[in-house]
Parts: structure tokens; sequence; C-alpha cells
């Protein structure tokens, strides 16, 4: 037989050139249109929806945030064990607050168990009540909302998952 000089090396690397290269046009963006295109108000809606959410979702955070600062004080033995979090959290409400500001602190949510088993427990569901309402707000988020979302999302989840098994260790 006579080598027609195509390698199996040779088509792979031909095949695998031309997928990256479909792959990176299609990742491009439509060039010819700009921001100017879209109408002023509905610009002005879409900002004070985003600002809505955020407040919202900001609330949410700082809730759970102010719940840490109860468990903390309430048992001083967990704070050591709540600091990362609890500062997790803390980046969390900043990074939701509408416009870079604070995000308004809601009054205490309640009194903490006196045992700190079940108090590791009561911050554990708050994360996923956390969770949850950051997953919802994802349906009505615009693009770029909706990723810093998600991402706080699955964080309030692994936290949720952390405080669980915290409340396994915990004494």
């Amino acid at each position: 037989m006579r080598s027609t000089g195509t390698t199996r090396r040779g088509a792979l690397t031909a095949t695998g050139a031309l997928a990256l290269g479909a792959v990176l046009t299609g990742c491009g963006g439509d060039e010819k249109s700009t921001d100017r295109d879209r109408p002023v108000r509905a610009d002005a809606e879409a900002v004070r929806a985003e600002r809505k959410l955020r407040t919202a979702e900001a609330h949410t955070a700082a809730l759970t945030l102010a719940h840490y600062d109860l468990a903390a004080e309430a048992h001083p033995a967990l704070a050591a064990g709540l600091a990362p979090l609890r500062a997790a959290v803390r980046e969390h409400t900043r990074a939701l607050s509408a416009a870079g500001g604070k995000a308004t602190v809601p009054p205490a949510p309640g009194p903490v168990s006196t045992d700190p088993r079940a108090a590791v427990k009561e911050l554990a569901a708050a994360e996923r009540r956390r969770a949850d309402a950051h997953t919802e707000a994802l349906l009505t988020a615009e693009p770029e909302l909706a990723r810093l979302l998600a991402s706080v999302a699955a964080a309030a989840a692994a936290h949720a998952y952390l405080l669980t098994e915290l409340a396994k260790e915990t004494p």
C-alpha cells in the first residue's frame, strides 16, 4: 500500500483545529449592536428592577449575617468556627448591595437556641433559605446579576452543608 501522506495524527490535528475555529467563531458577540440601539426607557426600567432585586437579595444575606452574629454572641466557643463563613456572607451582602451601597440591617432574626448544636443547625437552615431565595431570584435577574446570584446561592448551599457537618461535631 502506498502512503497518502495523511496520518492519523494529522487528521486529528486538522479536526481539532476546525472544531476550535468553529467554537471561537460562535463565541463572538454581534459587533454591530451597541448599547445605543436599546431604548432609554427600557434601560431605566431594567436598572430599577435590578436595583430592587439587588436590595431584596442583599437584605436576605444581611439577615443571615445577623443570624451568624447572634449565634456567635450566644455561643462564643462557636465564633472561631463560624468566622470564615460569616466573613463570606458579609462579602456576599456587599456584592449584592445595590450601587455598591450597604444593605439595610434587618432586625435580629430572633433568639438563638441555648444548645450550641441546635444553634448551628438553625444557621444551616438559614443558609438553605438564603440559597433558595437567591436561586429563585435567578428567574428574573439580568445575566450579570444572575451569574452573581448563582455563585452566591452555591456558596450558601456549601455553607449549609458545612454547618450541618459542624453541627454533628458540636458537643
